[in-house]
């Protein structure tokens, strides 16, 4: 570890497939099940293009991508539930995680999250963190703000509650398309999360049993998604995040600010 960061104020990440839930899995699993229930034939790269947004907006998305004629409320409805159960079995805190957080920290960082879940599925999720060593500084929720990814809403809250700023000396983190523009609209940094999140969509343990060659090219095109979300970094897990922020925090010391200085 080396010392305080200078310019950083704080980081904000997301949840499932950033911090917790390798894989991105529990939405998957539960939008699988409810669309299922609706005679509805939806496959796990339907569900995965739209991750990030707000759960309802998610299944809106899908639904218009494949021109369906499905009433939103009612699958909404019916995901509830099945998310709530899902989440039971897809919480865990991703390795090397909790201690991640804990050396930014001692480095001075604030610790603030976002997520397309609910409140009550939020609240879910940071009960089960919360036993494995994990508590960022503040959690927050769509309907916590009036509204979620790609809108800034719940950054600038992140920002408040944490008392964090300016907005520049941020960095946001997340495994999918939303989470790099819910980052790029509110005016922070942004990092992708290849590895572990929704872009390859597997457990800690499937990942490990494929082959290297398998896991080097989807790593590269989990990469590549992320790189043209316009995400100014990419990684592969929080685990590996430092270098990245230490090499933002250089970038600040040198003067760049704005999302103009980074393009």
């Amino acid at each position: 570890m080396t010392g305080r960061f200078t310019h950083l104020t704080g980081v904000i990440l997301d949840w499932a497939g950033t911090i917790v839930d390798h894989g991105s899995l529990a939405p998957v699993v539960a939008m699988q099940r409810v669309f299922a229930a609706a005679g509805i034939e939806v496959t796990p790269t339907d569900i995965r293009a739209p991750m990030g947004l707000p759960k309802k907006e998610h299944i809106r998305a899908i639904a218009e991508a494949l021109h369906l004629d499905a009433d939103v409320d009612a699958l909404y409805a019916s995901f509830i539930p099945e998310q709530m159960q899902a989440l039971t079995a897809h919480s865990d805190v991703i390795t090397g995680v909790s201690d991640t957080i804990t050396r930014l920290r001692t480095r001075g960082l604030k610790i603030g999250s976002t997520t397309g879940y609910s409140r009550a599925m939020l609240d879910v999720v940071l009960q089960h963190a919360r036993t494995q060593g994990l508590a960022p500084d503040c959690a927050l929720a769509p309907e916590d703000v009036g509204g979620g990814r790609p809108m800034p809403w719940m950054c600038y809250e992140a920002a408040v509650r944490m008392r964090a700023y300016p907005l520049w000396a941020l960095v946001k983190i997340g495994d999918t398309e939303a989470d790099i523009a819910e980052g790029r609209n509110a005016g922070t940094w942004t990092i992708g999360v290849a590895r572990t999140g929704n872009e390859i969509g597997l457990s800690e343990r499937d990942w490990h049993a494929l082959p290297e060659d398998r896991q080097s090219e989807l790593l590269a095109c989990a990469r590549d998604r992320l790189r043209a979300a316009r995400a100014d970094y990419v990684i592969d897990a929080v685990a590996d995040v430092e270098p990245t922020l230490d090499a933002i925090d250089a970038r600040l010391a040198r003067g760049e600010r704005s999302p103009d200085d980074r393009d």
